[in-house]
């Protein structure tokens, strides 16, 4: 059976044929009764012309058919109860046979033009419905943060708009392929053995359905109701599937419900192929920031290992070297290769924090301590390296709930940020203050030379250098301020960096203050 067989077919509505009838017969009617009140009552000759209002009037509530039937049955009724001889079909005037023929023809253009008009006007009503749907449909599409959500969507507005009692919509290709992506419904999704399909022949004649029987491969539909599908392609590639259940009593959707569901399909189609664009350019962005990020790491690595390297080997040599050597000059060497060392294992562990950070695996432990006796702690193993900065301590705050090992870590890196970029004389203030009472502000203060204004959001970048503020041979990999930031964070803290008060670079860190510092003494008991 052809589609265009099967669309003849689905044409014919007898709830349709009878309202026309219904419609017909009293226009014809009442028509009569005016033409036999005319002309036998008021004299009017050959009130022919009368019947054209039924005419008018069936054309506009059934169409051109009922127009040509009001046509029709114009003539016959008009010959039969008016045109003498009465109660016969019989004709023997000349000129009444022109009358009647004239009044036929007239009938059937009147009608004709009226069912056209108002098929006009219908179709206009329905194209601006239509439009207005399908704005409200790409709408509701467009306005979702994802395409799963887009979807969902979607399938809600279809079966508020097209009487579907079930729409899903799966993605793949082919039947056995396809998983389910979206449904407005529970429990499992029936695939039946016979089911609409919506085909496209052309332009022209539009989309329209098509039974189809293939294999069961899945559960039955409900009783009284059968499935629909819409595919969803792009360019010939095969997306997925639009399915629907709909009452069985209800029939195929009619072409405004086609339309729509085709529609659908076709902008499911245009979004899923954005997404996968989007997928692509973005893990085509991410590669690219890998292979940046690679680069920028090997070669800030080489760069600060090579300083320590090439002066472990030059010590090395010196202790190796023939004759005798000073317990001065051993120490010296000793003390120069345990100083690169420490170097050396801080530029690794700063990678690995670094490496934890950006991947999300850096868990804080929680404990209540006394700034004091970290930062102290700190201030006094980094001592040596100071070298002749001044280091003023201020510390009498309430204790902070934080991880030990990780905030030694970023309080070390930002007084290696210090030694790099100041010089020697500097004064360095390290003080505390509540804010708020929730938390406890440390703030790492020099008069060094500091930094423009404009760097300063970009102090806490990895890799990034303020040009040309190097004091030493050894100017950094760039990621000590980076990972003191992810350090910090990962306790629930902030850092933040500042213009000093007299000059120089301020460092705030901003650290969960413990409630009371009787809370640190039941935690330590």
């Amino acid at each position: 059976m052809t589609l265009a067989y099967h669309r003849a077919m689905s044409r014919v509505d007898p709830g349709r044929l009878l309202r026309s009838i219904a419609i017909i017969a009293p226009a014809l009617l009442v028509a009569t009764m005016l033409v036999v009140l005319l002309q036998d009552v008021l004299g009017v000759a050959r009130p022919s012309a009368v019947y054209l209002l039924a005419v008018v009037v069936s054309a506009l509530l059934a169409g051109t058919v009922g127009a040509i039937a009001a046509s029709i049955g114009s003539v016959l009724l008009f010959d039969y109860l008016v045109v003498e001889p009465r109660w016969t079909l019989m004709v023997t005037e000349s000129e009444v046979w022109l009358s009647l023929l004239i009044l036929l023809f007239v009938g059937i253009v009147v009608g004709h033009l009226a069912a056209l008009q108002r098929r006009w006007t219908e179709t206009a009503r329905t194209r601006e419905r239509e439009a207005a749907v399908l704005f409200e449909l790409g709408h509701v599409l467009s306005g979702q943060p994802t395409i799963t959500e887009g979807m969902r969507a979607v399938v809600g507005f279809l079966v508020a708009e097209t009487g579907m009692r079930r729409v899903w919509v799966t993605l793949g290709d082919g039947t056995s392929g396809e998983r389910a992506a979206v449904d407005t419904g529970d429990g499992p999704r029936p695939v039946a053995g016979m089911m609409h399909q919506l085909v496209r022949t052309s332009e022209d004649v539009g989309p329209g359905w098509l039974r189809v029987h293939q294999p069961w491969v899945g559960p039955r539909p409900p009783a009284g109701t059968e499935v629909f599908r819409v595919r969803i392609e792009s360019g010939g590639e095969k997306l997925g599937s639009i399915w629907a259940l709909r009452d069985h009593r209800s029939g195929e959707p009619d072409a405004s419900g086609t339309r729509l569901l085709a529609a659908a399909a076709d902008h499911l189609a245009q979004a899923l192929t954005l997404d996968h664009l989007a997928i692509g350019t973005q893990a085509g962005e991410v590669a690219l920031q890998s292979d940046a990020l690679r680069s920028a790491l090997l070669q800030s690595v080489c760069h600060d290992l090579r300083t320590p390297l090439a002066t472990i080997r030059a010590a090395a040599g010196t202790l190796r070297g023939v004759g005798s050597l000073s317990p001065e000059d051993r120490r010296e060497s000793a003390d120069a290769i345990d100083r690169e060392v420490d170097h050396l294992n801080r530029v690794v562990t700063n990678m690995l924090d670094l490496g934890r950070i950006e991947a999300g695996a850096l868990r804080a432990a929680s404990e209540i301590v006394e700034l004091d006796d970290i930062v102290g702690g700190t201030v006094d193993r980094l001592g040596a390296r100071l070298g002749d900065r001044t280091v003023l301590v201020q510390l009498d705050v309430q204790p902070v709930r934080v991880d030990p090992m990780l905030l030694d870590g970023a309080v070390t890196n930002v007084l290696e940020n210090v030694i790099k970029y100041t010089p020697p004389g500097t004064t360095v203030t390290i003080r505390a203050e509540v804010v708020d009472g929730a938390t406890v502000r440390l703030v790492i203060q020099d008069d060094g030379p500091g930094v423009p204004a404009h760097t300063l959001d970009r102090l806490f970048d990895r890799f990034y250098r303020v040009p040309g503020r190097t004091t030493n041979a050894r100017a950094g990999t760039g990621i000590g301020l980076a990972v003191a930031r992810g350090l910090v964070e990962a306790m629930k803290g902030q850092v933040r960096a500042r213009p000093g008060a007299q000059g120089g670079l301020a460092i705030e860190l901003d650290l969960p203050a413990a409630a009371t510092s009787s809370e640190a003494v039941g935690s330590a008991s």
